[in-house]
């Protein structure tokens, strides 16, 4: 699988800096400082003729450069983001970090992070000429709140975004302590083009941004991306971007490995010796921690998932180990602890009643709970349900999606071992993402979460009632549509509280129902991944030097493609 993301940004990850959780008015600021995206070798490099080609796996693309429509091509493939930007950039590879300044000078939050007021950078013009001004701040959040479609990471929290024409005051219906980080994270549309527009059907052919590229030209196999000269920022001294679409992960693993694409991410089982060693000297694949893990969304509204004796049977047969060791290649860590939480990452916040206690099959005890709960089993062996319906489901991602379809091939065996029949089966991408996925058309499907610094988007996006919606309706998360208000309520005092002591308490009672309810299977960790090659470029995130997620498909391109220096033959 590849996070193709952005059905959460993608799919929008929140990672909560220390600066912009403090609570003094000082250090509610996140910060004036300069951009820190310049560099010693940028400035002393002049801009290269070669075009750095990036790769993804998602397939042939519509013509639609919407930055803001989940599914468009610019946010598939990821060139949204060399052409818009956003408020801050975070670290989402070392969340504690504090941001840095981008097209907002500096954002301070009150103290219950209800209010945020943004103060736009200084001389900065679109690509058409035009001022950037907090007017395009104001009406690019506007837009969130007005169209739900575009709003996956404040679904109904926001109250009123008002400016002074200085200032943007953005306030919502409550306290946003684990979500600073998205707003900061928001791409900028231009107000002077995107009014009387439709943002949620727009295609925005042209794409007028601030970022430090312009879009060139469009054709569904390859974008092509030319600099912005006129950028406010460390103009790029990357010649050209090409964005190419590949079918699936090992057609973009075919063009990492023999030079045809120069950055992406994809799965490549056994990277070190399909990838690495083709040019140890040149090629990289590196890789960041956090709390994105993925998750076996199960259909609680409908089907056999709806009994929550079969879930709990499920996550008692799928082995983590086998997944993480044979479809994801060691590449993805196994989940553990019962809780869901990747560690070491989640240890801190795990309740006391679970610490300790660890996931494990056990196919005896998965039956004694089925056999509990009324089911049985015919004469060849077949689970039948407590109605005497023999229990079937589907288990389905996008085909292409190789370490999904084999992690599913996995969790059949184990539901087979139940006596439950599974089939496999892939899905059009874009069916999947349109419509299995929004709209609640599955059994049982493989998706990823956001991360962050704490476990609230982790378990928010498995389990907020606030991202409810009736099957047949879009959801922005909560895919499963789990329902419980106390778990509900758990995750809002958890977001609102002010200390640390009552932000457990609230996870505590958010852990106790994911374990007796099992709403969904946290499979395994999902640690930023993305493949690069310096032949042409160097100034990527490395192991040593983690200054940004890696992957080309979020705000942090723009930071990344502001420190790439060409390579000196």
């Amino acid at each position: 699988m590849i996070k193709r993301k952005l059905v959460g940004i993608v799919a929008g990850v929140a990672a909560i800096s220390l600066l912009a959780t403090a609570c003094t008015s000082d250090d509610n600021k996140s910060g004036d400082k300069p951009s820190s995206s310049s560099s010693g070798d940028a400035a002393k490099a002049t801009r290269s003729d070669k075009v750095l080609v990036v790769g993804m796996p998602n397939g042939q693309q519509k013509a639609n450069q919407n930055p803001l429509a989940t599914g468009s091509a610019s946010l598939s493939q990821g060139y949204a983001f060399a052409v818009y930007e956003s408020l801050m950039q975070i670290n989402e590879l070392k969340p504690t970090d504090p941001p840095t300044p981008w097209l907002a000078q500096s954002v301070e939050w009150n103290e219950d992070s209800t209010v945020a007021t943004i103060t736009p950078r200084a001389g900065v013009k679109w690509s058409d000429g035009q001022d950037f001004t907090a007017e395009d701040i104001a009406f690019s959040i506007q837009l969130r709140k007005d169209h739900k479609e575009l709003n996956t990471d404040f679904p109904d929290q926001y109250k009123s975004i008002e400016t002074d024409g200085k200032t943007v005051t953005v306030t919502f219906t409550t306290g946003e302590y684990v979500n600073r980080d998205k707003l900061l994270k928001l791409l900028i549309v231009p107000k002077h083009l995107w009014e009387g527009q439709d943002p949620v059907k727009w295609t925005d052919d042209e794409m007028i941004g601030t970022g430090p590229f312009k879009l060139k030209s469009f054709t569904p196999q390859s974008q092509v991306l030319e600099p912005n000269d006129t950028y406010w920022g460390t103009k790029p001294l990357v010649g050209g971007l090409r964005y190419d679409a590949f079918n699936d992960n090992n057609g973009l693993t075919t063009a990492l490995t023999t030079g045809q694409a120069q950055w992406g991410w994809t799965f490549i089982p056994n990277y070190e010796k399909t990838f690495i060693a083709k040019d140890p000297e040149h090629y990289a694949q590196v890789a960041g921690g956090g709390f994105g893990v993925d998750v076996l969304f199960l259909n609680n509204a409908k089907g056999p998932f709806k009994d929550p004796a079969l879930r709990k049977a499920l996550n008692m047969v799928v082995d983590r180990a086998d997944i993480s060791v044979t479809a994801g290649y060691g590449v993805w860590p196994q989940i553990k602890s019962v809780t869901g939480l990747p560690q070491p990452s989640g240890d801190a916040f795990i309740s006391d009643a679970y610490k300790g206690q660890e996931l494990s099959v056990d196919v005896d005890g998965a039956k004694k709970v089925l056999t509990d709960a009324g089911y049985t089993w015919d004469s060849k062996g077949a689970l039948m349900d407590p109605s005497g319906a023999a229990v079937k489901f589907t288990l389905t991602d996008p085909t292409g999606w190789t370490d999904y379809l084999d992690a599913l091939g996995i969790i059949k065996e184990g539901a087979t071992k139940l006596g439950a029949v599974a089939d496999v089966k892939g899905a059009v991408q874009d069916t999947w993402f349109n419509d299995i996925i929004p709209n609640g058309n599955f059994d049982a499907t493989l998706h990823w979460t956001d991360g962050g610094s704490t476990p609230w988007n982790m378990y928010s996006n498995i389990m907020d009632g606030a991202s409810y919606a009736d099957l047949g309706k879009p959801a922005t998360w909560n895919f499963g549509r789990y329902k419980n208000d106390e778990v509900t309520q758990a995750l809002a005092s958890y977001k609102a509280a002010t200390n640390d002591a009552d932000r457990q308490k609230a996870l505590d009672v958010v852990q106790k129902h994911f374990v007796e309810d099992v709403p969904g299977l946290v499979i395994w960790s999902r640690p930023a991944v993305a493949q690069y090659s310096t032949v042409n470029y160097t100034g990527f995130p490395t192991d040593k030097d983690p200054y940004a997620n890696p992957q080309p498909t979020g705000p942090q391109a723009a930071l990344i493609l502001s420190k790439l220096v060409p390579t000196q033959d």
